[in-house]
Order: C-alpha cells, then structure tokens, then sequence
C-alpha cells in the first residue's frame, strides 16, 4: 500500500471517533486500487489514480467521502444499502460493506482509466443581453456622456449595475443608487471599479 504521511497525519489528528472511519476508507480505496495515490488537496486527503477518484473529510462529529464522478457511477446495493454517497458518516458502521464498497471504488477507476468525462452542467447563459430598468435608461438619456459609455460597456458590466440597483430594498436607495451609476458610467468605470488594481 502506498502511502502519504501527509494523510497518516491527517488522520492522526482527527477525532477520536473519526480514525477508524478514515482508516477503513483508506484500506478499502487501495484493495479496490492497489495503483492508487494519496495526496492532500484542500486540505483533505484524496485518492487518485488517471485523475481525482475520490476523497474523505473529517469533521467535528462526523466524516465525509465522495467519489469525484459520482453522477455517472450505478452503485450497488446490498444488506448495507451502498449506494454511491454515504451521507454523514459518524461510524465504521455507516460504511457499506467490504465488497460492495471495493465494487464501487472498481466501478470510479474505469470511469477514470476509460477517460469518462461529467456532463457539463447546465448554466445560465450570462452572456446575453440585460435589460436595463426605465428608471436607469431614463438617467442614462439625461446624461449624453454616460449613454455613450454605458454602450460601449460589455454586457457582464451593465448586468453589475442593473443587479445593484435592482437589488435596492426602498425606494431612496434605488434612486441614490441610479444617480451614483451615471455618475461612474459616465467617468467610464465599471460597476467595482475599487477593488480592481
């Protein structure tokens, strides 16, 4: 079994109830690879092998593992009910048996060794055009020098400015929030223009 003193410290220091937990992960992980690496990212131990397996955490009262593909993996079940996500783990117990527990960990290494990508979450598309509220088109149409640049803004830039004043609860800080807008757009800042260096 190769191992990393990094995740030999890691479950040293973990809570009394939680090193056996980790230690019978790690066990299982390296006999359903015995070619699996051990390494520390984000803090937490992670197993890997033609990329992330899988990975465990331990917390104040209870221990995590995932597998990094999960939503393509089938599971199994069995007398312990394994699946692919185990929940909050606060005992050995709540660990799949053995060998349904070796059949899922074969199961992340083809998906890896066969090269299976996740399925691209679905986002939302950012990069259309926003529509502006009257109340700002309106100050913008006052102000000749802040339309032209406000059209000449990306439209990840003028979604900043809309979402803020949009987001404003009454009705005076909305109106504040316009009048300051024009002001920045027709000095041709962007919407943080303090925080960029």
């Amino acid at each position: 079994m190769k191992t990393d003193p990094r995740v030999d410290d890691y479950i040293a220091k973990a809570a009394p109830f939680a090193q056996p937990i980790l230690r019978r992960i790690r066990e299982v992980v390296h006999a359903g690879c015995p070619d699996v690496e051990e390494t520390m990212k984000w803090s937490f131990p992670h197993f890997m092998h033609h990329g992330i397996l899988c990975s465990m955490a331990s917390f104040k009262a209870h221990c995590a593992f995932g597998f990094w593909k999960e939503e393509l993996m089938t599971g199994t079940t069995g007398p312990n009910g394994a699946v692919t996500t185990f929940g909050r783990v606060t005992s050995v117990k709540d660990l799949p048996r053995k060998q349904a527990f070796v059949r899922l960990v074969k199961e992340a290494v083809r998906l890896n060794e066969d090269g299976v990508k996740p399925p691209r979450k679905a986002t939302e598309d950012r990069s259309r055009s926003v529509r502006a509220p009257a109340d700002l088109l309106a100050a913008l149409r006052n102000n000749p020098e802040a339309r032209a640049a406000y059209d000449e803004m990306s439209p990840s830039h003028k979604r900043e400015y809309i979402e803020w004043i949009t987001e404003a609860k009454r009705d005076e800080t909305r109106k504040r929030r316009v009048a300051q807008a024009v002001e920045w757009i027709a000095e041709g800042r962007i919407r943080d223009w303090r925080y960029v260096r």
